[in-house]
């Protein structure tokens, strides 16, 4: 208990000198963000990962390989997540919104994808003692909480709240709210990642590969429209996140073009590369004979 209670003084004390200096200090250069209600959670997911693959390592046998690879893809997936919460990435998102939008694609285009491709939860409650997991693993068992997973992860359902967050946030006047207030500024964050995870849980265990593909098409083409809407705007729309631009020889108005740049080119081309990909497979299973078909073969 006297654990939990600092752990919270810890965050509360955090929460109070973010707040204080604000997310557009022009004091110093790039630096490291340890911010509690981000480092925390985070050290907490990679030490229960950390005990969790070794005990799973000593029990994985012939999967050894299979093992290996998703521990692969959780370690990356949560590196990626560090840098672009913690790293210098951030502070600079603070202050220029063409890396405020690369640390938003990494989050929801990077991350989130190689974090569920690594299906780590199974791997993270074997980090818990055993009474905690047995608790845990009775709440995710619970017939509301799988009926509440299966409604989130629908392709059409997971979709769209990943669409309402993009568009939500991206609202300018919202936008420039969660560049000056630090509590928003981690629900934007938060609210990206957590969409996100649902929206490739969805394509990549819930949906075949078909419905995936045009998932994850849409997803391009509206974040593409979003992101062309900001780049080719006359004027300046998010006045809080470009207004330190000068200090770093661009415009306001042209850090605003290359932020959707980012979003339009860049990160459309993952969406499509993708959406290629599961095409790909779908075409290439749908090739395939039939179980039926391959028994009648002589």
């Amino acid at each position: 208990m006297s654990a939990l209670k600092i752990t919270l003084l810890a965050m509360w004390l955090g929460l109070g000198e973010a707040s204080a200096h604000g997310l557009n200090d022009d004091t110093g250069g790039p630096e490291w963000t340890f911010d509690p209600w981000v480092v925390t959670p985070l050290a907490v997911f990679g030490l229960l990962y950390a005990i969790g693959i070794v005990k799973l390592s000593r029990q994985s046998g012939r999967g050894r390989t299979k093992f290996a690879g998703r521990v692969a893809l959780g370690l990356t997936g949560g590196a990626t997540l560090a840098a672009a919460l913690m790293s210098p990435l951030h502070w600079l998102g603070e202050h220029i919104f063409t890396f405020h939008m690369i640390e938003h694609e990494i989050v929801m285009a990077v991350s989130a994808p190689l974090l569920v491709a690594a299906r780590p939860l199974a791997t993270v409650m074997w980090g818990l003692p055993h009474h905690a997991r047995r608790l845990v693993g009775t709440g995710l068992a619970a017939r509301t909480m799988r009926m509440a997973w299966e409604w989130l992860t629908r392709g059409t359902s997971a979709s769209i709240l990943h669409a309402v967050a993009i568009w939500g946030w991206h609202v300018p006047g919202l936008f420039d709210a969660a560049v000056t207030d630090v509590a928003l500024h981690r629900l934007q964050h938060f609210s990206f990642f957590i969409t996100a995870v649902l929206f490739w849980w969805s394509v990549l265990w819930r949906s075949s590969r078909g419905a995936a593909a045009w998932y994850i098409f849409v997803t391009m083409m509206h974040t593409g429209i979003l992101g062309a809407l900001m780049a080719l705007a006359p004027r300046v729309l998010y006045t809080a996140q470009t207004q330190a631009a000068r200090s770093w020889g661009l415009t306001p108005l042209e850090d605003q073009q290359l932020a959707g740049i980012v979003m339009w080119i860049p990160a459309g081309t993952i969406y499509a590369g993708a959406a290629l990909t599961m095409a790909a497979l779908w075409v290439a299973r749908s090739g395939q004979p039939s179980g039926e078909m391959q028994r009648a073969r002589p």
